[in-house]
């Protein structure tokens, strides 16, 4: 059971941080999602004023081709979150869409930002180069960096966590930050600069070896079934030094073992690292331990997820209790960014 959340101020502390994250919605998670952030996020919001999104806007700056699962996409992604264990009492979740003063604020940075910088994002010629099948030529992919810029910006945040590969967007959001407060200064400054919070994250790789990932075809889900967890781990490889079952292995070069370190009990690993190295196991029993371990991680999420399945329109309920607080955190930031910038004021603002 699930509620709205009752105060809608309750996130607002000031001896509390403020931070901001969020996640494209591309379908229901899987373990590398979990591990990348969301677990990292779990901790996150007992510490911190936490906003975190749905990023429904910056799914369409590469699959705006064919949005007919986003709908759905965004509903499994917030199962997920809520099943993980997110609290709609402790931090604010909603779907970025839901918050237009998202988009004012990317419009207005959009005036102020060379096109230089964000030609110089690391991953949007990465991007382009791995995403072959799409037009990426598009103004709103160009953008996409300018957009996080605007999410983080719009909170006030103090901290974003990401990993090593989100670094650059932030330092861009930091830039952005200074360049408007050149043109428009005021005290205190309206846009404070980010800083990063860099999210530990264990090594996950997926089923064929490489970082599991969507594109890569080599995930598990939060949502897979027993049954399809132990037929993935199945096929999962393993060292490549281990031809036969009398060869001896090396754990540490093994993608399975990597999964036992997060998965398994020590244990279940020390027993899995002697067995390995001796030959006295083989490598499907090695494989079925880690399966264990992954049924046990991931079955209260999965109780806890079917129960919110049932009700979809609670899950819907949430979000849009989330947005309404969000949309009044973005909106005292507009109202200062437009005072600075000498807009015209709104009749929101004028009635205040």
């Amino acid at each position: 059971m699930i509620s709205s959340p009752t105060n809608p101020t309750a996130t607002s502390s000031p001896a509390r941080k403020r931070v901001l994250s969020g996640m494209r919605p591309t379908g229901k998670l899987h373990l590398g999602n979990y591990m990348g952030a969301l677990y990292n996020w779990l901790q996150l919001q007992h510490k911190y004023e936490c906003y975190f999104f749905i990023a429904d806007w910056h799914a369409l700056t590469t699959d705006y081709a064919d949005t007919s699962n986003l709908r759905q996409n965004t509903l499994d992604v917030a199962l997920d979150w809520l099943g993980a264990g997110l609290d709609p009492e402790t931090c604010v979740l909603f779907v970025q869409s839901h918050v237009p003063q998202h988009a004012e604020m990317h419009l207005l940075f959009s005036m102020i930002t060379p096109l230089g910088w964000l030609e110089r994002v690391p991953t949007y010629k990465e991007q382009q180069e791995n995403l072959t099948g799409k037009d990426l030529t598009t103004y709103g992919f160009l953008g996409y960096p300018l957009l996080q810029s605007a999410d983080i910006l719009i909170y006030q945040a103090d901290f974003v966590p990401v990993g090593q590969d989100q670094v650059a967007h932030v330092e861009l959001t930091r830039e952005v930050a200074r360049r408007f407060h050149q043109f428009y200064p005021a005290q205190p400054a309206v846009l404070p600069e980010p800083q990063v919070l860099l999210t530990p994250s264990p090594k996950l790789p997926g089923t064929d070896g490489r970082k599991m990932s969507k594109s890569y075809g080599n995930t598990i889900l939060l949502t897979d079934p027993e049954p399809i967890v132990r037929q993935k781990m199945k096929t999962m490889v393993t060292d490549p030094a281990r031809i036969r079952r009398t060869d001896v292995g090396n754990p540490d070069v093994c993608p399975v073992f990597d999964l036992h370190k997060v998965f398994s009990t020590a244990e279940t690993q020390q027993k899995s690292r002697e067995g390995c190295t001796t030959a006295g196991i083989g490598c499907i029993e090695c494989k079925g331990w880690a399966a264990d371990g992954i049924v046990r991680y991931i079955a209260p999420m999965q109780e806890r997820r079917a129960a919110l399945a049932a009700k979809p329109r609670q899950v819907w309920d949430v979000l849009h209790a989330g947005a309404e607080r969000a949309r009044k955190r973005a909106e005292a930031t507009m109202q200062q960014v437009r005072a600075a910038m000498h807009l015209s004021p709104t009749l929101s603002q004028k009635e205040s």
